[in-house]
């Protein structure tokens, strides 16, 4: 479930991300077709709080460097290994798409770092992108990391769609996709949640945080490939990862 308000509040922060310039309140309304009151509300709300300002008279509101610093502060309590970045980086460069840390959130995981595909048909994927945990590659390597007992207590949250063709849609389908993954030593994912992608992906050993890294692209490029990126993926994270190097 969505908290609207708190929904509205990303809403505006990422609509700035996007337009990198001061914006008045009509043009804020206007984009996201909010009624001029709520948006007034919300813009003096987050001035108020100091979060938003107006450089310039009459130039509209842009947000503060507040929201940077808090945002800084947070992620310095529980930062990336500075390596992690230069593993998906490689991966990217060598496998020619894009490259990925991921983590859990709930029944979701979601990407924490990202390198992008510099080709032209690529999979467009940003940091705090989230897929379903046990409808993708990245989110079954994930899951690998859970004891039983913590998966089916997950699964009990998850609603099971049909995303596409190949989607497991059941409890013992996702189990039984586990297990073939381990079998073949590394996940995949062939349009299982999005349409025409593909996805390998491996555990990220990295202490007791629970991660993944995948590389991820068009299927058509993907599918003879895949087998030949999890060879890529776990040598790198054996030349990267210190608690690799140990297994």
């Amino acid at each position: 479930m969505i908290v609207r308000q708190a929904a509205y509040v990303l809403d505006i922060f990422e609509y700035f991300a996007r337009v990198r310039k001061p914006a008045t309140l009509a043009e804020v309304a206007d984009h996201f077709g909010w009624p001029r009151s709520s948006t007034f509300n919300l813009l003096t709300t987050l001035a108020e709080k100091g979060y938003l300002y107006e450089p310039r008279p009459r130039a509209g509101f842009y947000p503060t460097p507040r929201w940077l610093v808090l945002a800084q502060t947070i992620s310095d309590v529980e930062p990336l290994p500075e390596w992690t970045h230069t593993l998906i980086a490689e991966l990217s460069a060598e496998t020619g798409e894009t490259a990925a840390i991921v983590a859990p959130a709930g029944t979701m995981a979601v990407f924490i770092d990202v390198v992008e595909s510099s080709a032209a048909i690529r999979y467009f994927a940003q940091m705090g992108h989230r897929v379903p945990i046990h409808a993708t590659s990245s989110g079954r390597a994930l899951l690998l990391q859970y004891a039983p007992e913590e998966r089916n207590s997950l699964y009990r949250k998850i609603e099971f769609k049909q995303y596409g063709p190949s989607t497991p849609i059941s409890i013992d389908a996702v189990e039984a996709e586990l297990r073939r993954s381990i079998e073949r030593g590394y996940c995949e994912s062939f349009a299982d949640y999005s349409r025409d992608l593909a996805g390998v992906a491996k555990p990220l050993p990295t202490g007791d945080r629970r991660l993944s890294v995948v590389v991820a692209g068009p299927e058509f490029r993907m599918r003879e490939k895949i087998a030949e990126f999890a060879i890529i993926i776990a040598k790198s994270i054996q030349r990267h990862c210190p608690e690799g190097r140990l297994n």
